[in-house]
């Protein structure tokens, strides 16, 4: 029996003695679900097929919590995790599910919640496509580390949270962080608890590029000369592009050195077969995973299947992860953003690629369109919203009439909503995948593909 919890006392509840359930499924978060009583219980860190000995954390009238205390049976698809801070930093939370199995769940899943919505009968199994995976380890171009000064000890930790808390659980090593990241956060831990202003430091963002690593540094107050030197000895000597960032959003680089009217150097990654070059300021939104993103863009293009002097609308473009790749098709791309600083950096990403067929505007896509110049017929739509969905975009599909839509969704639950708009809007299913962009996590991203139904 594997032993993964010992019970502490609480004085101000009394926790509920232990039973034994068994685990049936996972939900979409990847807890286990079970019965007990005529009501579902939940319970993370189980997998289907298993039997745990377990303890209510939270009942509620028609579901409870619980967490897990032991493993009486385990699954055949239970693995050991490979994190050694698996059971305390709340970054990952399928470590312990094989990752077949873990691939398997989230198709699944992701077919269920849609199938849960208005939309049941339109996802058939021959629209449901091969998943784009990758490296399930060392997977990740980009983390943030946080902080958090002891005035007891006068240190500085550096790690991720812990699941569900606001406590630092410090880290060594993340095997899903890019390997030459992940060598890097102990010397940072080392070297920062050298610095005198190290009570004023807060979080610490890697990033793998094209162009080298990048680190920046979260400074609430001006760092001492001594301080300056010794960060930029440390950047030298780990060849990092180290910059500093205040309470304001500026962004100071320290290494390498720059010249006096030189801008600071921003990290960048390609796409399109290394035709199109992608650069981002640190701190705004890129995909994480750039294998996954490469193979995203990529069966995005192929599924809306672009063609010359076709107009192609990309909605939530961020930097122009899809839009920049887009225009090399020919077509006329107009690409629209709502933060203000990243429709700047496309519109600057579009000038170092050379590509003149693609607008890019800024507006905010939850509120009401009809005055914008972008707004109109066009031939294809690609959406890639944040969790909450494109809903509030959608309600503008008559004065668009697009042939083809792809939807890149990184939550099922809004996606399933917004599919529903779509196929009362006369479109359907012509096919649905898995983006598995975060392996060893709960997290599903997925690509559906609708098309006018004549």
């Amino acid at each position: 029996m594997a032993q993964f919890f010992q019970a502490k006392p609480n004085k101000s509840k009394q926790l509920s003695t232990k039973l034994s359930l068994s685990v049936t499924q996972l939900d979409h978060l990847g807890a286990g679900i079970a019965q007990h009583q005529g009501k579902v219980v939940f319970i993370p860190g189980v997998l289907p097929d298993e039997t745990a000995t377990v303890q209510f954390v939270e009942q509620k009238k028609s579901y409870s919590k619980a967490k897990l205390i032991a493993i009486e049976l385990a699954s055949a698809h239970r693995v050991k995790p490979h994190c050694p801070h698996y059971y305390e930093c709340g970054g990952c939370d399928l470590q312990h599910m094989d990752t077949q199995a873990q691939r398997e769940h989230k198709q699944t899943t992701l077919v269920d919640l849609m199938s849960k919505s208005s939309i049941a009968s339109a996802v058939e199994t021959d629209v449901v496509a091969a998943p784009i995976v990758g490296d399930s380890w060392h997977y990740r171009r980009r983390a943030r580390l946080a902080t958090l000064f002891d005035k007891n000890t006068r240190r500085l930790q550096l790690g991720f949270r812990a699941a569900n808390s606001n406590k630092i659980v410090s880290i060594q090593q993340c095997p899903v962080l890019a390997e030459s990241l992940s060598a890097l956060i102990t010397p940072f831990a080392v070297n920062l608890n050298q610095l005198k202003a190290r009570s004023s430091l807060g979080h610490v963002e890697l990033t793998q590029a094209d162009n080298g690593n990048f680190a920046v540094l979260r400074v609430t107050k001006v760092l001492p000369a001594s301080d300056i030197r010794w960060l930029t000895g440390f950047a030298e000597k780990h060849q990092v592009n180290l910059l500093l960032q205040d309470d304001a959003g500026q962004l100071t680089q320290l290494y390498p050195l720059l010249q006096t009217d030189d801008a600071v150097t921003l990290p960048y990654y390609h796409l399109a077969q290394e035709s199109v070059r992608c650069s981002f300021t640190p701190g705004n939104f890129v995909q994480v995973n750039g294998a996954i993103n490469q193979s995203m863009v990529d069966q995005a293009i192929a599924w809306l299947d672009p063609q010359p002097g076709e107009r192609i609308l990309d909605l939530f473009c961020g930097v122009g992860n899809f839009s920049l790749p887009l225009a090399l098709k020919a077509a006329e791309v107009v690409a629209v953003e709502g933060v203000p600083e990243m429709v700047q950096q496309a519109k600057q990403n579009a000038i170092d690629n050379k590509l003149d067929n693609v607008t890019f505007y800024h507006a905010d896509l939850s509120a009401d369109l009809s005055t914008q110049p972008w707004l109109g017929k066009i031939d294809k739509l690609l959406l890639d919203p944040a969790r909450a969905g494109a809903f509030e975009s959608l309600q503008w599909l008559q004065k668009m009439q697009p042939k083809k839509v792809v939807y890149v969704s990184c939550n099922p639950a809004s996606l399933a909503r917004d599919s529903s708009v779509l196929l009362a809007n006369g479109y359907r299913i012509a096919k649905v995948g898995l983006v598995d962009m975060f392996p060893q996590t709960h997290h599903i991203e997925a690509m559906v593909l609708f098309e006018l139904d004549k």
